[in-house]
C-alpha cells in the first residue's frame, strides 16, 4: 500500500508541475509577423521566482542551446528550447538548465523561459525570463530558411520578467 500511495503522489506532483506550464505554451497569439505576442506570467511563477529570490531585471549569460554550446553559427528552430545558465542567477547555481520556446518569425529571434532546472536534481520551477542580446544580434541571418533562424552568437543574457511583451 505505501507504494502506492507514493506512486499516487508522485504522479500528482508531476501533473500538477507540467501544469503550471503547458497551458502558457499553448495561449501564445501570434503577431502577423510570427513573433508571439504579450503573455502574463503565472502567479505561480512569480512566487517560485520570489523564494528563488530572482527579480524582475536580473540577467546572466545563457547558452541559447545546451546542444550547440560554444558553436559560431548556430541554428533554432521554432519550438521547445533547452538553455544553459553560464552563471548564477538568484539560488540558481550555473549551469542550471532553463526551458522555453523559440520563435524564429519575425526579423530577430524570440525566445521565451517558462522553466528553470536547479542543478541540485530538484524538480522543475516555472519562471518568467526572456533571452536578449543588444546591438540586434539575436537577428537572423539572411539566410534563414521559415521556421529557423541562423545567429552569429551561442551565448545571449537572460533576463527575469514580469511578464512577456
Amino acid at each position: 500500500m505505501p507504494m502506492t500511495k507514493a506512486l499516487l503522489l508522485s504522479s500528482a506532483l508531476l501533473l500538477l508541475t507540467s501544469l503550471g506550464c503547458t497551458p502558457t505554451l499553448g495561449n501564445v497569439v501570434l503577431r502577423p509577423d510570427g513573433t508571439p505576442g504579450p503573455e502574463v506570467c503565472p502567479e505561480e511563477a512569480r512566487k517560485a521566482m520570489r523564494y528563488m529570490r530572482l527579480h524582475v531585471g536580473d540577467a546572466t549569460l545563457v547558452e541559447l542551446d545546451a546542444n550547440q554550446m560554444g558553436a559560431r553559427p548556430i541554428t533554432l528552430y521554432d519550438g521547445p528550447i533547452e538553455s544553459v545558465l553560464e552563471d548564477d542567477i538568484g539560488t540558481l547555481d550555473g549551469p542550471a538548465r532553463l526551458y522555453g520556446r523559440v520563435w524564429t518569425g519575425g526579423p530577430q529571434v524570440v525566445i521565451r523561459y517558462y522553466e528553470a532546472h536547479p542543478l541540485d536534481g530538484g524538480d522543475k520551477v516555472p519562471i518568467c525570463a526572456v533571452a536578449r542580446l543588444g546591438n540586434g544580434q539575436l537577428r537572423k541571418r539572411p539566410e534563414s530558411k521559415p521556421g529557423t533562424a541562423i545567429l552569429d552568437f551561442s551565448i545571449a543574457s537572460v533576463y527575469i520578467v514580469d511578464s512577456f511583451r
